[in-house]
């Protein structure tokens, strides 16, 4: 089960207590639970509580390239929190699979990608999906290239030479 939620910036611990819930519901149910979690505003004991729970895969995706966050990404989500809670999620429980997400498309270099997948495996993230951003309203981001197929194909295997345990890249991934 992939379970996702909204952020929940109005509760004190990001609602990290009803993911946990949600998580163990699952889990007695014999499910293998992904959580595509919020960055919980930096707060590392929330973390804990959605990986004490027992969640086997930990998503929380980047989006996009560090430069390009802060035109994307809501205001207070940060490139450098979101490594750290995928780092700190790693260090927590080693057996943990944490897996994040790019969009492709809005700007950025093929160097930046390179970066951006460097700095995730220094923070020990094993699986990565590199799809292509499309705009879903007038008022996000124009789309600034569409990426060709053999380009998706040249930036999954370099990320399988950097050491990511699984890659998905492709224009509808």
């Amino acid at each position: 089960v992939v379970l996702t939620c909204v952020c929940r910036d109005d509760l004190a611990d990001g609602g990290a207590k009803h993911l946990a819930r949600s998580v163990r519901a699952l889990k007695e149910r014999g499910c293998t639970v992904e959580l595509l979690a919020p960055d919980f505003g930096g707060d590392e004991r929330a973390l804990c509580t959605v990986l004490d729970a027992g969640v086997d895969v930990l998503a929380h995706n980047l989006e996009t390239v560090a430069r390009l966050a802060p035109m994307v990404r809501d205001a207070r989500a940060t490139t450098e929190r979101s490594l750290a809670l995928l780092a700190a999620a790693k260090r927590a429980r080693g057996d943990l699979v944490t897996k994040t997400g790019l969009l492709l498309g809005l700007g950025e270099s093929d160097d930046e990608v390179l970066d951006t997948m460097i700095a995730l495996r220094a923070a020990d993230v094993d699986v990565l999906t590199l799809g292509q951003y499309l705009r879903p309203g007038r008022r996000q981001a124009p789309v600034q290239r569409l990426v060709e197929p053999a380009l998706f194909d040249a930036l999954a295997d370099d990320a399988r030479t950097l050491g990511f345990r699984a890659v998905a890249a492709g224009p509808r991934v």
